[in-house]
């Protein structure tokens, strides 16, 4: 595949992951948006190194990244970038982080790269060319059923409403006989390994687009299916997001859409993700 975007974004998150390897080999700095919400000096540098690569190559195409890049997401040639998914992970020591790189043409996803720097390891897909890792081809699981499904959750910063309904969902689930319960801490990750089969099932109620816009195409070019936690079309802005095989995505969505009003939410934490996270 000699798509131009596919080989700048390997070469940007190439960049970035340098970057990160060798902050994660050294003493991590690390700042905060909240004592939870954790930035480091790996997370900037990346996305200036990243940046950096795609002004090269593109200099007419917006950027929009986690670290301060701006951009509008009406933007008819728009690359999302995550420099550092998994930062709490990456500040602990753990290695389940990664760079993630999208590039959407109006409005719909071309290309996404998730690249684990630390473990060589890379996930991408390009649209209607199929989702990969490394070269091997990725496909979903054959799960039918829910009581035959490994799910995998995410918990949005929110220590409030938000986590208290996540943990309902949860208990929700095994209720209904799941295998079992994953959190890895990283959405991009845990989006590449619903294409690889690995989990059946992921959800979160809230994703910022640089946590699913490179996973959400890896997930659907490898046979998967992902809605906001309602079922209504993923959005490019803000959002609650499921993922699934696709095979289990109707049963998964009463207890990922029907757990409380949308109303009494709001009130509580008085954030918008809640209108498409919790009530049909």
């Amino acid at each position: 595949m000699s798509l131009p975007e596919l080989t700048i974004a390997r070469q940007a998150a190439q960049a970035g992951g340098e970057i990160i390897a060798r902050h994660f080999r050294q003493a991590v700095q690390v700042g905060g948006k909240q004592t939870y919400n954790l930035v480091t000096t790996a997370d900037l540098e990346s996305e200036a190194a990243i940046v950096a690569t795609i002004r090269a190559a593109f200099p007419d195409d917006a950027i929009l990244g986690e670290e301060g890049t701006t951009a509008s997401l009406d933007a008819p040639r728009l690359w999302i970038v995550d420099p550092l998914d998994g930062t709490n992970n990456f500040a602990h020591g753990l290695e389940q982080f990664a760079v993630s790189i999208g590039f959407y043409e109006r409005g719909e996803p071309k290309v996404g790269v998730v690249h684990q720097p630390t473990r060589d390891s890379w996930h991408w897909a390009v649209a209607g060319e199929g989702a990969f890792r490394d070269d091997v081809r990725l496909r979903v699981s054959t799960a039918e059923r829910l009581d035959q499904s490994l799910i995998g959750c995410g918990f949005f910063y929110d220590r409030g409403a938000m986590m208290e309904a996540t943990l309902r969902s949860i208990g929700d689930l095994f209720r209904s006989n799941i295998h079992g319960i994953r959190r890895f801490g990283a959405a991009s990750l845990d989006l590449c390994l619903v294409a690889a089969g690995a989990l059946d099932g992921f959800f979160e109620y809230e994703l910022a687009p640089w946590d699913f816009a490179a996973g959400r195409l890896i997930v659907t070019e490898a046979g998967g299916r992902l809605s906001d936690c309602r079922g209504e079309s993923l959005p490019l802005e803000r959002t609650s997001i499921l993922a699934t095989n696709g095979r289990v995505h109707e049963a998964a969505l009463p207890w990922s859409s029907g757990i409380y009003p949308v109303d009494g939410l709001k009130a509580a934490a008085g954030a918008t993700a809640f209108e498409c996270g919790f009530a049909r």
